[in-house]
């Protein structure tokens, strides 16, 4: 690819790391650049309609949405990620969707903003992923011994429970062997490690304390 590629990304954005681990998986070179969601600069808002981090510059063109990224840099770039067979790819892509659904709930189960609703988020949640568990290969990724973009947009859905279990064990994960063995392939994936910066884990702890939600007082009690 001859025009080079910017990636305009958020610290904490889980659409951002998905690009990341794809990048990363092709070998593609790219300029990561972080920005401010709560204070967007005026250039950002000039190339992104939606106002959304990831978008990714290929010289003066600007692609935005993660799937649509993730589609272009599979059209384009060696190394494939997407199975060879139509029917197996178009039930990835549908995977893929379901992994922006989880977090979705991922996103209520956080911002939940009293115990009632805090508990039905976590049982929807659990219920969601118990559909994942359904369908996912023994290990070490989603479709078995090849790494594929389905493994790509999960690694950021799972990165979550690690600050997650540091305050406590909502059991969301409970009784899933196939995830938790998969979750642990793609913990020592250095794309999805990478995907993220040292500072993600203190972030997010942060970030989830300002929610004013009801996970943010069960992390203050954690922490106290």
């Amino acid at each position: 690819m001859a025009a080079p590629l910017k990636l305009i990304s958020h610290k904490l954005c889980p659409y951002v790391q998905r690009a990341v681990i794809a990048l990363t998986e092709k070998g593609i070179e790219f300029e990561r650049i972080d920005i401010d969601l709560g204070n967007k600069p005026e250039w950002f808002l000039a190339i992104s309609p939606l106002g959304k981090t990831p978008v990714l510059q290929v010289g003066d063109v600007a692609i935005f949405e993660s799937a649509v990224i993730l589609e272009y840099l599979e059209e384009t770039e060696a190394k494939p990620l997407h199975p060879v067979d139509p029917l197996r790819r178009a039930e990835h892509r549908g995977w893929i969707d379901f992994a922006s659904v989880a977090l979705n709930d991922i996103a209520g189960f956080y911002t939940a903003p009293d115990e009632a609703a805090f508990i039905a988020k976590t049982s929807q949640l659990g219920q969601r992923l118990a559909w994942l568990e359904g369908r996912t290969a023994a290990a070490p990724w989603f479709d078995g011994e090849k790494f594929s973009l389905v493994d790509a947009v999960y690694g950021p859905v799972f990165r979550y429970f690690d600050v997650f279990d540091q305050i406590a064990d909502f059991g969301i994960l409970a009784n899933k062997p196939k995830l938790a063995r998969w979750r642990k392939s793609l913990a020592a994936r250095p794309s999805v490690r990478g995907a993220v910066s040292a500072e993600y884990p203190a972030l997010l702890r942060d970030f989830l304390q300002r929610r004013n939600s009801w996970i943010s007082r069960l992390q203050a009690r954690a922490a106290a």
